[in-house]
Formats: structure tokens, C-alpha cells, sequence
């Protein structure tokens, strides 16, 4: 085997002197895409120029960017062939796939096999040795029709300026709020983004992405406007502290967990992911054909068991991974 790997701040890959998505500070690492949780204060960091750009609005402090586009070979050392794919999370998400040895691995980060409105469509290259995250790696999440979720929540939001309240659609300010944003184009609805989220939209509109109209934040005349933002903003709060009334909402796959209206406490959940669902990481590595696969995040284990119930030899990293014994 070429490739030995460890979860260690990040995907570490000790024989390329490579990590991938370390938080805390290496000498390189490469950056799938722009979340904070995905980012760190690196001497060198390997992105897609979107993710770059991002980045750089997102984490202070100077770095040497090493940024590549999506689909042409480049050499990440004298032994070791690189490209950079798509991976259809948020813009400029990438996956990277190497070879060394005649023997291919991918790493996908983050990433969405569903088509996503605001993110490049995610290839699904081959490879031999595939890291995947496995965020939703449980059959019950399995999204539903997108065209039926949107519609109740146009119904939410419809429903909610009728009565004279402000309809909240608690959205992360960088991938979830644009998709939604454009899923909205054609509804009607007046739009109202606070400052995170639209300066996020205009890095979004540098790249070509064309956005319905919206209105930014204004407090004073946030009443007849649906307001996407995230649920932690300072606008949330400012809003929360007004005597509008409002109608909340949390955009999200984990909407199709039991009493997700109380966990985040809000009046409705609409389950939209930009993660890959259950059917998406069965086809996914249906589509890549790897001889191996590690999961992380999530359902890690119980994906790990129901690949190698079908054939495919599966370990989570990082975790005990318990053999199953046939009788």
C-alpha cells in the first residue's frame, strides 16, 4: 500500500508531509473548502481558487496559497501526481485525488452528490484508496424531494408575513444561505440578508453566481421581509430582542431528526443538507470503485459496517471498528 494515513489534526499523511483540513497550524495542508471549521493558520495551504478567496475574507494573518484548478494534474511532489475535483459542498470545494506508486487515493472533504445551487457539480473520479466523510451515514438520512421541501417552506414563509410576522430562516452565512437564497428566486418573497451573509453573496457574485433580489440588514424595516441568517448572528439577536413578531425556521439536514423543533428551538425545520445523504455515499462509492475505504465524521463506524456488508472493505479512522460474525 502507498498510502498510510492517520486521523491526526486532520488527515495526515505522514509519507507526502501532507495534511488535509488540519486546524491547528502545519507546514502544509490542503484546504477542501472555506468553513471554519475546515481552515487553519498554515504556512502553506493547497485550495481552489474560490476556496482562496473565501478563505482569505474569513481568516486573517499571511500564508503562502498554493491554488490549482479543478481537473488539471499538477505535481504535489517529484513522486506524487495531484488533482483537484469538485465536491459540490459550498463554492470551490474540492476534493483532492492523488496517485503514487500506480496506486490512486481521494480524499473528499465535505461534500454533496446532490445537485447543489450554489456549489460545482461533484465529480466522482476513481480511485483506489478513498477517505470520505460520512456526516449523514445512516439510512434515515435520506433527504426528501427538494421541490416538496421548498414549497413548505415558501408555505412557512407565505403563511408567517400574513400574519404579520417576520419569517427567520436560520441559514450558515457561507454555502447553505446562497442555495437557499437561489432555491427562493422566482417565489416573490423580499428578501433581507444580514452583513456576514451578504458579503459572503458578493464573493459568491465575483464568480458569476446570479442571485434574486435582496435587501440588506436593516432593523428598521425588517417587518414584510423574509431574513436569512445564520442562527448565532448578531442580527438573530437584535432581531430576538425587538418586539416583532417572527416565525423561526432552521434550514438544515439534521431537520429530520425527531423533535428538531425543540432541539433548535425554533417554530418549523426544513431539512436541506449540502452534505452528501445516505443514498449519495452508497452511490458515491459506487461511482469512485475503491479497493479501500476510511470514514470520518459522523456515522463513521455504522457506514464503515454497512460497506463491508456489501462487498467493500470499509474501516473507520480513528475508531474501533468491530468485525461482524457471520453464523
Amino acid at each position: 500500500m502507498a498510502w498510510r494515513i492517520l486521523l491526526h489534526n486532520g488527515i495526515h499523511l505522514p509519507a507526502r508531509n501532507l495534511y488535509c483540513d488540519a486546524r491547528r497550524k502545519v507546514d502544509l495542508s490542503f484546504i477542501s473548502h472555506a468553513h471554519s471549521d475546515h481552515i487553519g493558520a498554515h504556512r502553506r495551504v493547497l485550495c481552489s481558487e474560490p476556496t482562496r478567496r473565501l478563505m482569505q475574507s474569513r481568516l486573517r494573518g499571511q500564508r503562502e496559497e498554493w491554488v490549482e484548478p479543478f481537473g488539471e494534474p499538477f505535481a504535489l511532489d517529484s513522486e506524487t501526481k495531484a488533482i483537484l475535483y469538485p465536491a459540490g459542498h459550498i463554492l470551490g470545494s474540492s476534493q483532492l485525488w492523488l496517485r503514487h506508486d500506480n496506486e490512486s487515493f481521494l480524499y473528499t472533504g465535505d461534500f454533496k452528490l446532490r445537485p447543489n445551487r450554489a456549489a460545482e457539480i461533484c465529480a466522482t473520479p476513481r480511485a483506489d484508496v478513498l477517505v470520505m466523510e460520512t456526516t449523514f451515514g445512516l439510512p434515515r438520512y435520506t433527504m426528501p424531494p427538494e421541490e416538496i421541501v421548498l414549497a413548505e417552506l415558501i408555505a412557512f414563509c407565505r403563511d408567517a408575513l400574513e400574519s404579520k410576522a417576520v419569517p427567520v430562516l436560520f441559514a450558515y452565512s457561507l454555502g447553505k444561505s446562497q442555495e437557499l437564497l437561489r432555491a427562493l428566486d422566482g417565489s416573490g418573497l423580499p428578501i433581507m440578508l444580514p452583513p456576514e451573509t451578504i458579503r459572503m453573496t458578493r464573493l459568491y457574485e465575483s464568480f458569476g453566481y446570479v442571485f434574486p433580489a435582496y435587501r440588506e440588514w436593516d432593523p428598521d424595516a425588517v417587518a414584510s421581509h423574509v431574513v436569512i441568517c445564520p442562527p448565532m448572528s448578531k442580527s438573530a439577536a437584535l432581531l430576538a430582542e425587538t418586539k416583532t413578531p417572527r416565525r423561526t425556521a432552521m434550514v438544515s439536514g439534521w431537520a429530520l431528526e425527531p423533535g428538531a423543533t425543540y432541539r433548535f428551538q425554533c417554530d418549523a425545520a426544513f431539512p436541506l443538507s449540502d452534505h452528501a445523504d445516505y443514498p449519495d455515499l452508497l452511490r458515491f462509492v459506487e461511482l469512485v470503485q475503491p479497493k479501500k475505504v476510511y470514514t470520518v465524521h459522523g456515522f463513521a463506524q455504522e457506514f464503515a459496517a454497512t460497506l463491508r456488508s456489501r462487498g467493500v472493505e470499509a474501516w473507520a479512522l480513528g475508531q474501533d471498528n468491530q468485525m461482524e460474525i457471520p453464523f
